[in-house]
């Protein structure tokens, strides 16, 4: 299965909500960190390709899957679009102070949480998150210089009849224009809010 949709937006740009929009409109499985995060098993080639330096198996990475949103495998979009020329690209964004305090609240503070060793897989989460989050994210002026970034690269990479700039906040209409499906009968997906990425980071440290 090649994927159809590959998502280009950083982690707190309204990616799981995304997700589940996906899966709505019949482009899922999608995948997600949270894939991973349920699914301990499906860590592993992450952190074989990151960490353990294997070769890069994309067909590998999103097996099973027919889109992608999120980290790791937004970290990726260049190398995906590449690999799959017939996919549409989601650039998922959202105002660049507002995303900064969304990160600062969750995934900084996963990546400074101590995992209990039961939870080995949360453990090769992290690491492979560092390594290519790294020191990018150190300082606020630091974060958003590469937010702002990344969405230049991802703008001006790949061409506009395949892209969609999707800001958080703008619901069915736009992605289902740009997909070619009707827009459902129900509202937009609003998931893993601030609180609730919080809860789970709790959670997991039992």
């Amino acid at each position: 299965m090649a994927l159809d949709i590959i998502g280009a937006g950083f982690g707190r740009t309204g990616t799981d909500s995304l997700k589940e929009a996906l899966t709505i409109l019949g482009f899922g499985p999608c995948h997600h960190m949270h894939e991973i995060r349920d699914h301990p098993e499906k860590a592993q080639p992450w952190h074989d390709y990151f960490c353990g330096g294997a070769d890069l198996d994309l067909d590998l990475l999103f097996d099973g899957y027919r889109s992608q949103v999120d980290w790791p495998g937004a970290h990726l979009w260049r190398e995906s679009a590449k690999h799959y020329p017939d996919a549409k690209v989601i650039l998922s964004v959202r105002d660049p102070e507002s995303w900064y305090a969304s990160y600062a609240k969750t995934i900084k503070i996963f990546r400074q949480t101590e995992m209990p060793p039961e939870a080995r897989h949360m453990k090769q989460i992290q690491e492979f998150v560092e390594v290519f989050l790294n020191d990018r994210f150190d300082t606020k002026d630091k974060a958003i210089a590469d937010f702002e970034a990344h969405v230049a690269d991802v703008t001006s990479a790949i061409p506009a009849h395949r892209l969609l700039v999707h800001e958080l906040g703008s619901g069915w209409a736009p992605l289902c224009a740009f997909l070619g499906v009707p827009v459902p009968d129900q509202d937009y997906p609003h998931t893993n809010a601030t609180t609730a990425f919080q809860k789970n980071n709790i959670e997991l440290q039992r």
